[in-house]
């Protein structure tokens, strides 16, 4: 259980990580004010209070939510239609893409069944 517990803080690091940089990505990559800028601080803020949840007190929720956050930062250049800008687009993609799949895996780390022992011999 331990060794779950470490893999799973690791997940909720790395979120963490990505939530922050989604956040300071309009100043970094200087995103055009609107949409796209507006866009990335939200979910970057929403995507870091989530991993900094996971981290104090894990919950099954925080994981779905950070799932459901993923996929949105994936699809928000079309959906806000924002994919013109290139730089704002790629970044939400590659984000957005990343934070979903460490998502799913954490939910899949959390309903796998533990092995089974047996006996040798």
């Amino acid at each position: 259980m331990d060794n779950k517990w470490v893999n799973a803080a690791a997940c909720d690091v790395v979120n963490l990580i990505l939530g922050a940089f989604l956040f300071l990505c309009p100043w970094i990559f200087h995103f055009s004010p609107g949409a796209e800028s507006w866009n990335a601080w939200a979910s970057g803020a929403v995507i870091a209070i989530l991993s900094i949840a996971a981290l104090s007190a894990f919950a099954e929720w925080e994981e779905w939510l950070n799932l459901i956050v993923g996929l949105w930062v994936l699809v928000s250049p079309w959906a806000l239609k924002f994919s013109g800008s290139t730089t704002a687009m790629r970044t939400d993609v590659i984000i957005g893409i990343i934070v979903a799949v460490i998502a799913a895996i954490e939910l899949w780390m959390l309903h796998r069944a533990p092995p089974r022992l047996t006996a040798s011999g």
